[in-house]
């Protein structure tokens, strides 16, 4: 494993984000703690890695370059003197019980050239350390292996789902996967100790300092994790059912503005894939743009008015019909009396599009969101048939029709354009890499989710990468991660907190509309430009989507 970047480098981190190089995760809270009292701004979060700390620019009138200075002056500011006691909280001791039988045991066995039960030895001997949270809800980093294990890499090519308990090695540490999720270390075994809880704080079992012990487990001992259950939800006084789903479609979830200040304990932001599709739906029904909506995955869905009510759908050119006719309704508000049927037919200029209804839909919060995420299941999930939509109370005015070209559509045919940043990583890879990468066409794999778009291209380019891993460090939103296979993963709004592969790329804010609306089979290509313009094109962005409502549907509020 070697470092991201040097010891109090900062580097952009896309065009809303900078990376901090520290000394070790100790380093790295203590550097959180200082920024934290600096009060950089609001919408500012702090994540901590191995050897980085990231800072975020959730609010977009911070500007990337104004953030930079500030944190340089946190850094060139005098030292503070270290704390009268400066022994280490040695935590609690959790003990484990584990099966050694994983998928990948033998090969750890054959890389650290030990047979297997000289691994699973070393792996019991000793309590390790936990040195960061993050990844996925209540992934604990451990540190303290034996010499032989600390060597094992990860994989070359990431699984897209691991069970939840897998125990896995890679890069120096050890940890157990709380919640099913994608991931690319070693599995070596399973255990059925629940690390981490949808519904009951303090949600993560592990905390930082706390010691680990895993021991082998006795027949029986170790079973299936399954999630739990949400606590039962009734929607708040005054709340509306406004939709029965007959038919969700591919797939149709609830999505807001996402999950803020979290991240430092591996809680993925989720949020819409198409946050700009999602604001103008809202803007047309008269809600916040963060509201919660209805994000539709490909289409299919049937919805049935249980009163009247105001909607709208933005996003991907959908065709729309109301009791099997056909209306030209997309990117307008449409009133629906109890008893109407909406039909959302297949989506052809994107792979999502949201329904939002006056009032903004309602459901179970969890971290101050109702959102779905797809790496560790939090948020209700996937509607099925039955399901009932609540909304809020509404007042006019109301929306009536959106400008053209506010909503995100992709072309009909021929490649999307994704406009991407340098990353972090530039000594990683050839001087020219994003000029290389500009001439490949990628095609989204099938396995792309709300995860991250995996791209795939014959032949694979020369992205130049040096070998070696990297320290697990915050990842953001649009980060083209390159796992050793050298077929890049574009990270989406539901990608896990912390990453070891390194970064060529980030794709800019201004066009995670986009990037959120490339499915399966989608040709992309990465189109490298500067800061400047990636910060012309936010602006522009939130231009847009300040005109791009126009009219007031013609009604009063009853």
């Amino acid at each position: 494993m070697s470092r991201s970047i040097p010891i109090g480098t900062v580097r952009p981190f896309g065009d809303r984000a900078l990376l901090i190089g520290v000394d070790d995760p100790a380093a790295g809270r203590a550097l959180v703690a200082v920024l934290s009292a600096a009060h950089l701004g609001p919408g500012v979060e702090l994540v901590c890695g191995l050897a980085t700390v990231c800072v975020l620019a959730r609010d977009p009138d911070a500007g990337l370059a104004a953030l930079f200075d500030a944190v340089r002056d946190v850094l060139d500011a005098p030292p503070l003197p270290p704390p009268v006691d400066g022994a280490p909280d040695a935590g609690r001791v959790v003990t484990i019980p584990c099966a050694f039988d994983g998928p990948d045991l033998e090969e750890v066995a054959r890389l650290t050239g030990l047979p297997s039960d000289d691994v699973v030895s070393l792996l019991t001997a000793e309590p390790l350390t936990v040195s960061v949270v993050g990844f996925s809800p209540g992934f604990a980093y451990l540190d303290g292996l034996p010499p032989a294990l600390a060597g094992v890499p990860r994989r070359d090519r990431p699984r897209p789902a691991v069970p939840a308990g897998s125990v896995a090695l890679a890069n120096g540490h050890a940890a157990v996967y709380p919640t099913a999720s994608p991931g690319g270390w070693q599995l070596v075994g399973r255990t059925g100790f629940p690390l981490f809880s949808l519904d009951e704080p303090p949600y993560a079992v592990l905390a930082p300092g706390d010691r680990v012990q895993f021991r082998i487990a006795t027949s029986g001992e170790v079973a299936e994790q399954r999630r739990g259950a949400w606590r039962s939800w009734a929607p708040p006084p005054g709340a509306r059912p406004v939709f029965e789903v007959l038919a969700p479609g591919l797939r149709a979830v609830l999505q807001d503005a996402g999950r803020r200040g979290v991240a430092a304990s591996g809680v993925p932001a989720a949020g819409a894939a198409d946050a700009v599709s999602g604001a103008l739906a809202n803007g047309l029904a008269g809600n916040a743009p963060g509201a919660a909506v209805l994000e539709v995955t490909g289409g299919g869905t049937r919805l049935r008015a249980l009163e009247p009510c105001h909607a709208a759908v933005v996003g991907a050119a959908p065709p729309v019909r109301i009791d099997g006719t056909d209306i030209a309704s997309a990117g307008r508000l449409v009133p629906l009396e109890s008893g109407q049927v909406v039909e959302i037919g297949t989506l052809t200029r994107g792979c999502r599009t949201y329904v939002a209804v006056a009032g903004g839909l309602l459901g179970p919060e969890l971290f101050g969101s109702c959102s779905s995420d797809e790496l560790s299941g939090l948020g209700a999930g996937p509607l099925k048939p039955g399901a009932i939509l609540y909304a809020g109370n509404w007042a006019p005015p109301l929306g009536d029709h959106l400008a053209a070209g506010a909503a995100t559509e992709l072309p009909n045919d021929g490649t999307v354009e994704l406009r991407v940043v340098p990353g972090p990583h530039a000594e990683r890879f050839h001087p020219d890499v994003l000029e290389r990468v500009a001439a490949t066409v990628f095609r989204a794999a099938n396995d792309s989710n709300r995860v991250g778009l995996r791209l795939r291209a014959e032949p694979v380019p020369d992205w130049g990468a040096a070998g070696g891993e990297l320290d697990s460090q915050p990842m953001v939103r649009g980060a083209v991660q390159l796992p050793p296979g050298g077929e890049p993963i574009v990270l989406g709004p539901d990608h896990a907190t912390l990453g070891g592969y390194p970064v060529p790329a980030v794709v800019i804010a201004a066009d995670h509309g986009r990037l959120g609306q490339c499915g399966p089979g989608t040709d992309v290509r990465l189109v490298p430009v500067g800061f400047e313009v990636a910060a012309e094109a936010l602006a522009a962005e939130r231009r847009v989507l300040a005109g791009a409502v126009v009219g007031h549907y013609p009604l009063a509020a009853g």
